[in-house]
Order: structure tokens, then C-alpha cells, then sequence
């Protein structure tokens, strides 16, 4: 059926929803792929100032004749803290992850159940019609 052709409310309705849709549909790819474009961006430029200031830091320590040599004790801690930090990071990114998938999930479950419910609705609309309707003999 044509847009045209479509006169019918419901008709019309289906029609401009599956359009509105198809639209999303095409967007979210672009929508995704800039929010991981950003996302690496940022880590990049971050990890860039964090870097270049190490390396300024370090320069200007020895042009100063700075000793920048640590104790083997705050070595250890360093190291672990950032050992304990990197866990924690990955339990997080697990959890954030799982919880995702949860919603995915809810998401999947309420899309299958709809047409399901749907149908249920309308059956009961036709019990409560066929009660009340005369039957011809």
C-alpha cells in the first residue's frame, strides 16, 4: 500500500510509525558509533596530558638534579594500590556490564510479551462481543 492509498486511521497510524522507526533504527548505528568515537577520544587526550606531564615532570626533575628515586616500600604500595584500583575497575565494568544485559533482557521479554498480551485483549474483547451478540439461526 502506497502512502497515498492509506486512508484508513489505523492504516495511517502503522504507517507513519513504521516510518518514524525505520528513521531510529538508522540513527542508533550513527548515535553509537559517535558516542564510542567521543568516548576514545577523550581516553586518548587524557591519557596524552597525563602522559606529556610525566614526561615534564621527569625533565624538570633531572635538569634540577632532583632525586626521583623511590623507597622499595612506597614502591610496593604504589603498585598495589593500583593493582587494588584495577580490580575494583574491573568489577565495576562486570557489574555495569551484567546490569546491561539485565535490561536487555527486560527489554527482549516485554517486546515478547506484547503481541502476547495483545492478542489476549482482543480475545477477551471478542468473549464479551460474542455474549452480547445475537446469534442468527
Amino acid at each position: 500500500m502506497s502512502k497515498a492509498e492509506a486512508k484508513e486511521i489505523y492504516a495511517v497510524y502503522k504507517q507513519n510509525v513504521d516510518r518514524y522507526f525505520e528513521e531510529a533504527e538508522k540513527n542508533v548505528t550513527q548515535y553509537i558509533q559517535a558516542v564510542s568515537n567521543l568516548q576514545q577520544e577523550f581516553a586518548t587526550a587524557y591519557k596524552n596530558a597525563v602522559e606529556t606531564t610525566l614526561e615534564y615532570q621527569q625533565e624538570m626533575a633531572t635538569k634540577t638534579g632532583l632525586n626521583a628515586n623511590l623507597p622499595p616500600t612506597y614502591l610496593k604500595t604504589i603498585n598495589d594500590a593500583t593493582e587494588e584500583f584495577l580490580k575494583t575497575n574491573s568489577v565495576q565494568s562486570k557489574a555495569v556490564l551484567a546490569a546491561m544485559e539485565v535490561a536487555r533482557q527486560n527489554v527482549k521479554t516485554f517486546n515478547d510479551n506484547t503481541k502476547s498480551f495483545t492478542e489476549m485483549n482482543a480475545n477477551i474483547l471478542q468473549s464479551w462481543f460474542s455474549t452480547w451478540t445475537p446469534t442468527k439461526n
